[in-house]
């Protein structure tokens, strides 16, 4: 129930971008309010005053041009947004995960930190924090100090300030959604065959069993990643827009809550390739400055 969430959002310290305000057509009334977060970022809250019968909200009406091609696209096999990452300048992921857990009651659900999470050049500290249902997951990022420009930097960098990283979305068969998703011409961050040949060392040993053909999440270069009770799988593209920031994720999880820590030294080295090839792996100077990297 929404019905008093941007009140007390409100009286909790929260910027009301929008106040209350109702919409209705013929299939029922949704209520909505805006609430502003970490940077440009707003959420919005939703309270349906009765079932809603209609395919979205209120006021939504199918495009009248259906592109004929669609129809001929393979299928992407996504269901549902898994979790929304957001990055953050340094020394702002506490905050903004307080922020969360006064304004929207949320709380912690999982956390890392750089002595986890790091390469031979960079590093990140993480939080992930949820409502109260658990149905909605946010990792909230900042770099840590390295050798080179986190690439959690970069992005605050390019972005302007803090903003959403990824989406991730949930597939039950990453397999064919990754082929299709392929086919219909979206690309992905590569891992190299190294990560394989350690993955399957580490397998021998687990008390867990990968169901899918390990050759086969090689070839399509998704990641492994597991604990004792489960697995997930992943992959993540390049950036969706001209600049590097916002990507998406793909995963299927298996038994699994976590959130791949195991393959962030994979993801953060894939990221810095790209990374160097834009010229923006830059060395951190003892002073926190950044300069070319040669």
């Amino acid at each position: 129930n929404r019905k008093h969430d941007s009140l007390t959002a409100r009286e909790r310290g929260a910027v009301v971008v929008r106040e209350p305000w109702v919409e209705q057509d013929g299939n029922g009334k949704v209520k909505y309010a805006v609430i502003q977060t970490y940077g440009d970022t707003t959420h919005t809250l939703i309270e349906y005053l009765e079932p809603y019968k209609g395919l979205f909200l209120p006021g939504y009406k199918q495009p009248l041009f259906r592109d004929p091609l669609l129809a001929k696209l393979p299928p992407t096999g996504l269901n549902f947004i898994d979790h929304i990452v957001g990055n953050q300048p340094d020394d702002q992921m506490v905050p903004i995960s307080d922020w969360y857990q006064k304004c929207l009651m949320f709380h912690r659900f999982w956390s890392i930190d750089d002595k986890q999470i790091h390469t031979q050049y960079s590093a990140l500290r993480s939080i992930v924090v949820t409502n109260y249902e658990e149905t909605i997951k946010m990792p909230i990022n900042e770099p840590a100090m390295g050798k080179k420009k986190s690439q959690i930097q970069e992005y605050v960098d390019y972005n302007g300030g803090p903003g959403v990283q990824h989406i991730a979305l949930n597939s039950s068969n990453i397999i064919k959604s990754i082929e299709n998703l392929r086919e219909r011409g979206m690309e992905f961050l590569s891992a190299p065959d190294t990560y394989y040949d350690t993955l399957r060392e580490k397998l021998r040993t687990a008390k867990i069993q990968v169901k899918e053909d390990l050759d086969h999440l090689q070839k399509l270069k998704i990641l492994v990643d597991f604990d004792d009770k489960g697995y997930l799988l992943q992959i993540f593209t390049k950036p969706v827009q001209d600049r590097p920031t916002l990507f998406l994720e793909v995963i299927q999880r298996n038994n699994h809550f976590g959130f791949g820590a195991g393959n962030f030294k994979s993801l953060f080295e894939a990221i810095e390739m790209d990374q160097d090839a834009r010229g923006n792996l830059t060395v951190i100077t003892p002073e926190g400055r950044a300069k070319a990297f040669r």
